[in-house]
């Protein structure tokens, strides 16, 4: 029988009522740094009913960042907000009983953070401790009864009670050790070592750990017996020099002596006892020359002495946040790969790896406990959340950006693969803006990521370095955006990682530039709109793109360094100099190869806006502003932007806003003509 026919007027209708039911999606702005939050530190509680974690975002009016402690159940039916008002709140661990929840956090006029208690019965926290120092990792007693934290010296520290004396000028800082600043913490000395204390929560006493005073202590876990402690320090006569990490094992009572060196390591700390409590793991590193490039490995050693049983050799990836199963017998952790990083189980007695998740998140924290286990995951559309994990599937429990996201438009991501000068494949990821039309040419920019040792990969990140966030908001903007995972980064094997071993805006420039010639090529990028930019390394890169290829109409160099010479004790990272490099009296024709952009800076003509924060001791303005000068005195368009109090990681909400708009009206000014 023929259609029926509907009368155009009510087609008319239906369509306008279609589209006021769905109004248009805009895009991103750096406004919206402001509603954007942040999950993080996520902890199952011991009969796995319910995940706690904390959630960050950036006040506008306060113009602070503040953080406050969540607590979602395991059917993600109830999202309940734990701690509120100006002051930020962090860390949240369960009491094994699971009847207190410990936190850091600050309260009234307070200078320092203190362990507070929360009793899930009722009532307001209360202050577990008072200090006038700063408090850094802390773990409950498997029995509840006591926390071990650390804490290092603030002697600039005050207790309230002279106020006379707090008006003084501060004491001169006299310094004798080899690796003397680092970023935030600022100068180091010998009260800025950090040491273990024993907390008894029902009195609230407060005892050192160990009768150590000359060397760091971090990384305390207990024996799942209580007995004893087991945590890293370095006790060589210049601890500052050798980068390696040793555990120890110590009774755990007050001003006990350290009892046991179980092993001497290079690299990065994890401590976790086998459920028996006859081995413990960890990560074993690489020897010091690799410092930057370390790839941490899964190691295991008896209680008892002996050599270490690396697990993970076969893998050649970086693994992280190391757990066992209740009995044992397996061990599941994370591990980077190829713009993704995945969880992973494997025997305890080594053996081969299996992959647990997908490549539809990235997996970025893990817990379990109560035979539940939860993870904090992303991906390129939806900024980190909590997800219960239940046979390799994940099940989203928490949406704190759901309603903001679901009126923007992002812009596509994509994979890319392409051959570097010398045939070595390279990947990277694809930002397009979100109305992306295929056949169109759009002005390119190469934002490098920082490290050199990370990766871009598939997580739309919101933390302090926002790398996949700025790509977006670039490409809201109108702007295809390139994330090369050049040599020297991870994700890719050890070969890849140190392939740039003291001989840095070699290998990764060429990685770069066969990016940008792929996007080119396949008709994507306009040639005559190419920028490129980035912080810490990626500013560092920059320099050497701009020194190498002229083609870029504009670069945003972040944090970054050209005459590496000049680095050399006004930086944090002389252990990597003296190991990688050597002294520049020992190699100064490798200082001088690595500074070309500065001692070639004639040869740059790309406009530039350099920028940094005015207290940063990681890459210090010193970098910048060298460039900076060269280029004003070749007279190359360039501008300096210094943002005062601020270290490598900005935390200032409207610093963080400003160089957003910074950024886009430079790109703007000279590849939008």
């Amino acid at each position: 029988m023929p259609s029926p026919r509907i009368p155009v007027l009510v087609l008319l209708l239906s369509t306008i009522s279609l589209f006021a039911q769905t109004p248009a999606k805009r895009t991103l702005n750096p406004d919206d740094i402001y509603r954007l939050q942040q999950v993080h530190d996520e902890h199952v509680s011991p009969d796995g009913r319910w995940i706690v974690y904390t959630v960050s975002s950036m006040d506008r009016d306060s113009d602070k960042r503040n953080t406050a402690i969540w607590m979602v159940n395991w059917e993600g039916t109830e999202d309940i907000q734990l701690t509120r008002g100006p002051e930020s709140a962090s860390s949240p661990r369960w009491s094994p009983d699971g009847k207190y929840l410990a936190f850091k956090g600050k309260r009234g006029a307070e200078e320092k953070s203190q362990i507070w208690l929360l009793d899930r019965r009722g009532g307001e926290p209360f202050a577990a401790t008072n200090v006038k120092d700063d408090i850094g990792e802390y773990e409950w007693s498997p029995d509840g009864k006591r926390i071990v934290l650390s804490m290092s010296t603030d002697e600039d520290a005050s207790d309230g009670k002279d106020k006379e004396k707090d008006k003084k000028v501060a004491k001169p800082i006299v310094i004798d050790r080899y690796h003397f600043k680092r970023d935030i913490e600022g100068y180091l000395t010998a009260s800025s070592l950090g040491h273990l204390y024993l907390l008894d929560v029902e009195s609230k006493k407060l005892d050192k750990l160990t009768d150590e005073t000359a060397f760091d202590e971090d990384h305390a876990k207990w024996s799942p017996d209580g007995t004893q402690i087991a945590y890293v320090s370095n006790h060589a006569k210049d601890p500052d020099r050798t980068g390696t990490t040793d555990i120890f094992l110590v009774d755990a009572k007050p001003a006990s002596k350290p009892n046991k060196l179980l092993t001497t390591y290079e690299g990065r700390e994890q401590l976790i006892w086998t459920p028996d409590g006859k081995r413990v793991a960890f990560f074993q590193g690489l020897e010091p020359k690799y410092n930057a490039y370390n790839q941490s490995r899964l190691a295991m050693v008896s209680v008892k002495g002996g050599d270490p049983t690396e697990l993970t050799a076969k893998l050649d990836r970086s693994v992280s946040q190391v757990e066992f199963t209740p009995d044992g017998s397996i061990i599941t952790f994370l591990f980077e790969d190829d713009r993704h990083e995945y969880l992973a189980k494997m025997p305890a007695a080594g053996g081969n790896i299996e992959r647990i998740t997908g490549n539809d998140n990235v997996i970025l924290e893990r817990d379990t406990a109560g035979s539940h286990s939860a993870v904090v995951a992303a991906n390129d559309t939806t900024p980190a959340e909590v997800y219960a994990l239940e046979n390799g599937n994940l099940r989203k429990l928490t949406k704190h950006n759901d309603d903001f996201l679901s009126g923007i438009q992002l812009g596509a991501v994509e994979d890319i693969n392409f051959k570097s000068k010398d045939g070595t494949e390279v990947h990277g990821v694809m930002t397009k803006p979100p109305n992306f039309e295929a056949g169109k040419k759009y002005p390119t920019l190469l934002w490098i990521h920082g490290g050199p040792n990370m990766q871009d990969d598939h997580a739309l990140r919101l933390d302090l370095y926002p790398l996949a966030l700025e790509r977006q908001m670039f490409a809201a903007h109108g702007y295809v955006v390139l994330a090369i995972n050049y040599r020297g980064g991870s994700g890719r094997g050890s070969a890849y990682t140190q392939a740039i071993l003291a001989d840095w805006g070699n290998k990764e420039v060429a990685d770069l530039l066969a990016g940008v010639d792929y996007v080119v090529q396949k008709g994507i990028a306009d040639p005559q709109r190419l920028g490129v930019g980035g912080w810490s390394y990626g500013g560092i890169l920059t320099d050497y793109v701009i020194a190498s290829d002229p083609r870029f109409k504009a670069a945003i160099s972040g944090a970054g360094s050209a005459l590496q010479l000049s680095m050399y004790g006004s930086d944090q990272y002389i252990v990597q100099y003296d190991n990688e490099m050597l002294p520049p009296w020992k190699s100064p024709d490798t200082w001088i190869k690595v500074s070309y952009p500065f001692f070639h800076a004639d040869r740059i003509h790309t406009p530039t806006m350099f920028v940094g924060g005015q207290s940063d001791f990681n890459v210090p303005i010193i970098g910048s502003e060298q460039m900076y000068q060269a280029l004003r005195s070749l007279n190359v368009p360039t501008e300096l932007v210094i943002y005062p109090t601020q270290f490598h990681i900005f935390t200032r909400p409207s610093y963080i806003r400003d160089r957003m708009g910074r950024y886009l009206d430079w790109w703007d000014k000279y590849l939008k003509q």
